[in-house]
């Protein structure tokens, strides 16, 4: 059944052609409203009662949720045509990303993953007790409180919450499963007349808690705080401030529902192998800890994640990839922006990707000034850190000539630097960068003042892994090209091997997590295949020569492909059967070393150079082998030294 979108000209402040963009998107386009949200209400009734529908305005979403409830339907899809594209000082025709726009609402969403996290309200304060006490006044009706304390003189008379004192050591967790530690621990004892006692000091007393509110004046208790959901800190110093957080910790209880940011492949992991370290991308960039090592992978706390993607984003293997909405989701949005702008007769798009925050920058730009020009495309995203380098060369071979990517407040910026390098290497340079600006009117300036550079001119829509669509994106912006230098750190590369050094151990075959490094089972050969390479270190460091480095670089010939030699050697031929084991090399050099050592001398010397059924066979017909010997002895027991003791 075909969508219908019911369109809006807000007052007649935008001009939405509806007959051309039915045309140009496939589906049914109403003659645009001038009040949809007011006087022309019933347009919106109409289509909430016959369903399949999308309402093309969200500022007045609230008016829209309140009267599908009304009239007891699902919600309709919202569409902003207004803010993005209508509300604009490019005079250029706005059909192409309309269009786009359109088409991309369309997509099916992704259900959303979740996990329940129950808080019960049991609330611990810290801070000085002028504060402290003040807030757990408020907070008592409302959540069952503990306030900590450093001193026993301000104990306050009344039961109505807790009151403990010691010093707090360290805390975990996050909202409805919170571990705290205290030591010097003193709680109060109710019974008797006159001020309360305390017990006597213990330390390492664990309890408990749902919300932590931090009223002190230290460093907060977890990295990347604001993002601890559960944890609320505000400078005790500010009375508006501590108002809002007791505000907030007043309404934590109850069941929540949890995100479940990223999904984890374990088994394509490159962490550490055999006790190696190799990639730790991950680890470097979570800022709130949610990542840690477990064992040879490493392991997410989803309580702990605040869902930034920029692991994702980092990770060479995909074991660690964004799930809110899927990585494979967010591909489909940018090709099928692409496609849908150019197939209405758009040329060269620009590509801005930005958040929530950017979000509310394009409106307010829409609303007081520029707005956007005509050819560049909005895509927001939850997590703006998810967007790496893979999206964003993705989104130019789809057909974008540019992408620009403006953070919001929260965004981890040198993650975001990282990608935009990455991405500006693999795409030639020129087409990809970082927009830091807060505000609505220079961003609306920057981006009519670039020069988008020319868009390539056969897109391609490539499909598969992140890795898969790198390359096949890399080739469609370069044909003809072999090879692409990439920056330091980056997962594409070359294992470059010093032969002279390599003793062909295959240690580090036996340690690629991606079967990068293999060997051949019939000769001393190593090789390599540089499409699977990840660059994740683990053979440098195991590496008992040094002999292995690394070139940061994107191979687009087949040759990446293929499996080839690296180092290769002349095989030993076994000086009894002439079977091949070995290399040769190693087999001299150990004969040379050994034929003076006292140990080696005679037959000895020579079953180095035997391979292992000669090497059994000779040694079993040795004249000192150890298998002629006899009979092993009966071990001696107990029992053994009792009979001998009874028979005497």
């Amino acid at each position: 059944m075909t969508k219908t979108l019911i369109t809006c000209d807000c007052m007649g402040s935008q001009s939405i052609d509806a007959e051309a963009l039915s045309e140009a998107t496939g589906f049914e386009v109403t003659p645009p409203c001038k009040a949809l949200c007011t006087s022309q209400i019933e347009r919106a009734a109409q289509g909430l009662t016959q369903g399949n529908v999308v309402l093309c305005c969200t500022q007045e979403s609230r008016t829209f949720e309140a009267l599908a409830e009304e009239l007891e339907v699902e919600p309709a899809p919202l569409l902003d045509l207004r803010d993005r594209a209508g509300w604009s000082a490019d005079r250029a025709s706005k059909l192409p990303k309309m269009s786009a726009l359109a088409a991309e609402a369309m997509l099916p969403a992704a259900p959303e993953k979740t996990l329940d996290v129950i808080s019960e309200g049991l609330c611990l304060i810290l801070g000085e007790a002028e504060v402290a006490l003040a807030a757990a006044e408020q907070l008592a009706p409302h959540l069952g409180v503990t306030v900590l304390l450093e001193g026993a003189e301000d104990i306050p008379d009344t039961r109505a919450y807790d009151v403990i004192t010691g010093r707090l050591r360290k805390a975990q967790g996050a909202l409805g499963q919170f571990r705290v530690t205290i030591d010097a621990l003193r709680q109060v004892e109710p019974g008797g007349r006159g001020a309360f006692s305390l017990t006597e000091p213990r330390d390492g007393g664990v309890s408990q808690c749902d919300v932590i509110l931090d009223l002190r004046r230290e460093l907060p208790l977890f990295p990347a705080h604001e993002k601890r959901e559960g944890y609320l800190r505000a400078d005790p110093g500010r009375p508006q401030a501590v108002a809002a957080a007791v505000m907030s910790a007043s309404h934590l209880v109850g069941t929540f529902e949890k995100p479940l940011y990223v999904r984890l492949e374990s088994l394509l992991c490159a962490h550490s192998r055999a006790g190696q370290t190799g990639c730790t991308n991950c680890l470097d960039l979570c800022p709130t800890g949610a990542i840690s090592p477990d064992g040879e992978h490493v392991t997410v706390d989803p309580m702990i994640c605040a869902g930034c993607g920029a692991c994702s984003s980092a990770c060479p293997s995909g074991a660690i990839s964004y799930d809110a909405p899927p990585v494979d989701l967010t591909m489909r949005r940018v090709q099928t922006l692409a496609k849908a702008f150019l197939d209405a007769g758009g040329h060269a798009p620009r590509l801005l990707v930005h958040d929530a925050h950017g979000a509310e920058m394009i409106r307010l730009s829409a609303r007081h000034g520029d707005g956007l020009p005509a050819d560049v495309v909005p895509l927001e995203i939850r997590a703006i850190g998810a967007f790496g380098h893979a999206e964003t060369v993705a989104a130019l071979a789809a057909g974008f000539a540019s992408v620009t990517v403006l953070p919001g407040p929260g965004a981890d910026l040198p993650a975001l630097q990282a990608q935009v390098a990455l991405s500006d290497a693999i795409s030639g340079g020129g087409k990809v960068r970082l927009l830091e600006t807060p505000d609505p009117d220079a961003m609306s300036a920057a981006l009519y003042a670039e020069q988008a550079p020319a868009p390539v001119a056969t897109p391609v829509r490539p499909m598969g892994t992140r890795r898969q669509i790198t390359r096949q994106a890399a080739k469609a912006l370069h044909p003809g090209a072999e090879s692409l230098p990439l920056p330091e750190g980056a997962p594409y590369g070359a294992v470059l091997v010093d032969t002279d050094a390599c003793t062909l151990c295959l240690s580090c075959v036996s340690l690629c997590p991606s079967g990068a490094l293999g060997d051949n089972p019939d000769l001393p050969q190593l090789r390599f295949q540089e499409d699977a390479c990840l660059q994740c270190g683990l053979c440098a460091n195991i590496c008992p020569e040094d002999a292995i480095t690394y070139e940061p670089r994107l191979l687009l010939s087949d040759e990446a492909l293929e499996q080839r030699v690296v180092n290769e050697e002349e095989p030993f031929a076994c000086i009894e059967c002439g079977s091949l084991f070995g290399v040769k090399s190693t087999i001299d050099r150990i004969t040379e070393k050994l034929q003076s050592h006292p140990m080696f001398d005679g037959d000895k010397l020579r079953m180095i150079q035997m391979c292992d059924d000669c090497r059994v066979n000779a040694q079993y017909h040795a004249k000192d082998n150890p298998f002629a010997a006899g009979e092993r002895p009966r071990p001696r027991t107990t029992d053994d030294y009792l009979s001998k003791r009874r028979d005497h």
